[in-house]
């Protein structure tokens, strides 16, 4: 019996893909490609920003209060940074021996590439800098002291703070934080409704986007940096099926199962370039996976601050490629000052737009890498983003399975139903 062919979500999304990429294509370097489809991106992307809050506070509340252990709590917080670290640090030690090998950018003549504006980026950097983020300065911003103005901004830390807080309140008061319970459960339910509306619109939203992003990049721009992007992309995809498959092999989970249970997802987040619009279907999916809802409500969100994997591994090849264009030969001390500066540059300014830009210009002159460099990356910035953005979110995802596995406390039976009612539906 033949399977009947269902028009899924990914297929649409990939049409809408193609047709952005199309309509960029010949209707390349016109204005009116900006202005009639920029607002339909940008539409697309405000109302994934509009639920994201809500659905992580009220998840979070919700398996915090289940759970209501402060001990067990600590325990999940302290695994969980200690696993961040660790794999981040790895993915800048990865992308460090990529370019080493590889050497892309060796032989490059910079008269020939078009330099981006990266004056916006210069900008954040210097707020940035001004803030000093130290350790302790992350520590200190962790507390907010205006929970509404923190879920206003976004800052997920500080939202995360409060609602383990506000959730443990909940089951330390019992039967009286029982219609609380109910009220956040209700909410839950509801954005994860919202969520799957707004999910119907994600292909004229990807359309958009790419239309507008192929419509501005010149080919022959793009040419000299061929080799940049190859390997960017390869490192990517080794460190996915390498890496993070040979984590998910050791606490017994399939990375080939993972990526399609998030295809829907990794598309969407390839095309938009943005982490943050699959983080409430990550969550959801991964919830049904096998991994307790508390554990998946503080692992991604927390993710989404230190544990970006593809980031911090395009930040080390991008750095060295700068680097091999000028003709500096970085030394072994060298690479291993600017791996430490990653390390502690990309968790201080988590959440600023073009983190990866900001890490690295915070980065650069510690080495003595011209800053000017980046400026002839800036064009194919976006590209590279795509990239990086699945990486994150494969990463995160794992995260929540390394967690609750680490924790004792992940459903296989869960995991193997998900897989097969997802099997059935090919």
């Amino acid at each position: 019996m033949k399977r009947k062919f269902k028009f899924t979500l990914a297929y649409q999304i990939l049409v809408g893909l193609v047709l952005g990429i199309i309509v960029g294509a010949v209707f390349f370097g016109n204005p009116s490609v900006e202005k009639y489809l920029q607002p339909i991106g940008t539409m697309f992307i405000n109302m994934i920003k509009m639920i994201v809050v809500p659905i992580i506070v009220s998840t979070l509340i919700l398996g915090v209060a289940g759970t209501g252990n402060i001990k067990q709590l600590g325990k999940l917080g302290g695994k969980t940074l200690i696993y961040f670290e660790l794999v981040t640090t790895f993915a800048i030690i990865v992308g460090l021996f990529a370019a080493n090998i590889f050497q892309p950018g060796e032989g490059i003549d910079m008269s020939s590439l078009a330099k981006g504006d990266i004056d916006q980026y210069v900008q954040t950097t210097e707020e940035v800098q001004k803030e000093d983020h130290g350790i302790l300065d992350i520590i200190v911003g962790i507390v907010p002291d205006n929970i509404v103005e923190a879920m206003a901004a976004g800052e997920m830390l500080p939202i995360i703070f409060f609602s383990v807080l506000f959730g443990l309140g909940i089951a330390a008061i019992g039967e009286k934080g029982k219609p609380v319970l109910a009220f956040f459960q209700g909410t839950a339910d509801a954005m994860f409704w919202v969520t799957n509306l707004i999910m119907k619109f994600a292909p004229f939203g990807v359309f958009a986007l790419i239309g507008v992003t192929v419509s501005k990049f010149g080919l022959e721009s793009l040419l000299p940096l061929g080799k940049l992007m190859i390997l960017v992309y390869a490192t990517m995809i080794f460190f996915i099926i390498v890496v993070l498959g040979g984590i998910a092999k050791l606490v017994g989970i399939n990375i080939f199962h993972l990526l399609k249970v998030l295809k829907d997802e990794l598309l969407l987040a390839y095309s938009t370039s943005s982490s943050e619009t699959v983080l409430p279907k990550v969550m959801e999916k991964m919830e049904k996976f096998g991994s307790p809802k508390d554990i998946v409500s503080f692992v991604v969100p927390t993710g989404y601050s230190f544990n970006l994997d593809g980031s911090t591994l395009y930040q080390a090849i991008a750095a060295i490629f700068i680097a091999q264009m000028y003709g500096i030969d970085l030394s072994i001390s060298q690479q291993i000052t600017l791996v430490l500066v990653l390390m502690v540059t990309s968790k201080g300014i988590a959440g600023v737009p073009g983190v990866s830009f900001v890490v690295l210009l915070a980065t650069l002159g510690t080495v003595g890498i011209p800053l000017e460099g980046l400026a002839f990356i800036a064009g194919i910035d976006r590209l590279l983003d795509m990239a990086r953005t699945v990486v994150n979110v494969v990463g995160n995802a794992l995260a929540t399975i390394v967690m609750a596995k680490w924790e004792g406390r992940f459903d296989q039976q869960k995991e193997k139903e998900y897989y097969l009612s997802l099997e059935e539906r090919v």
